[in-house]
């Protein structure tokens, strides 16, 4: 899943992207409003940790400014104001989640899955496909039970292609899913890390298509 963290508190904000790089997820960074506001209207995100106190403008502008753009992407506001009023500011502006400041890590990806949950239409971590069963939260694949060793890279396009599975996603938003903005990547590594997950699923009971000139396709087999 690929994420945007908007903190200007360098430490805080290296903390929270190398525990949700941890997780298996891509993670960009921005520290002021305008920044934050570029990076959403030229890249798309599953999510965004967003502070409120920021330079240039703050968190509820960007806001603002996102949904004004009609974006549904989930956002999950930060913040050390605890006041109520503040609260519901933000939610009216159209947060999805709200964190109060200091927080543990661990309610933070809680908060985090939960959103993505909600985005997908999925009641809990599971990703069932026929005999493949993706655990989002353990961040771990089954077949018929058995484990599936796959890389933390493998396992998060196996992720993206699973709760999308029936839909084409390109290769650019599978890329863009692993890797964040400031890695030079080469275009072909998409094809290395399917060639990989068709291998070790190929007694899953499902299939990764390749459509060309579009992206790859995650379907149960026939």
């Amino acid at each position: 899943m690929r994420i945007l963290v908007v903190e200007d508190d360098l430490i805080l904000a290296d903390g929270i992207a190398n525990a949700l790089r941890a997780a298996g997820h891509a993670v960009d960074g921005v520290a002021s409003g305008l920044d934050a506001d570029a990076a959403l209207t030229a890249d798309e995100y599953e999510l965004v940790v967003l502070d409120i106190e920021l330079p240039k403008f703050d968190g509820f502008e960007v806001l603002r400014r996102l949904r004004r753009r009609k974006s549904t992407t989930p956002v999950l506001v930060l913040t050390a104001r605890d006041a109520v009023h503040d609260r519901i500011q933000g939610l009216d502006l159209g947060a999805d989640d709200y964190l109060t400041k200091p927080f543990e890590m661990g309610e933070l990806e809680a908060r985090i899955r939960a959103l993505v949950r909600r985005s997908r239409g999925a009641a809990d971590d599971l990703i069932d496909l026929g005999r493949l069963s993706i655990d989002v939260k353990g961040r771990r694949a089954f077949v018929d039970g058995r484990a599936v060793e796959l890389s933390a890279r493998e396992f998060a396009v196996l992720e993206v292609l699973g709760a999308r599975a029936g839909r084409v996603v390109s290769k650019e938003a599978l890329i863009s899913t692993v890797y964040q903005w400031d890695r030079e990547v080469s275009p072909n590594v998409m094809e290395i890390f399917v060639h990989r997950l068709r291998r070790k699923l190929q007694d899953a009971g499902v299939g990764i298509r390749t459509i060309r000139g579009l992206g790859y396709l995650l379907e149960r087999d026939a």
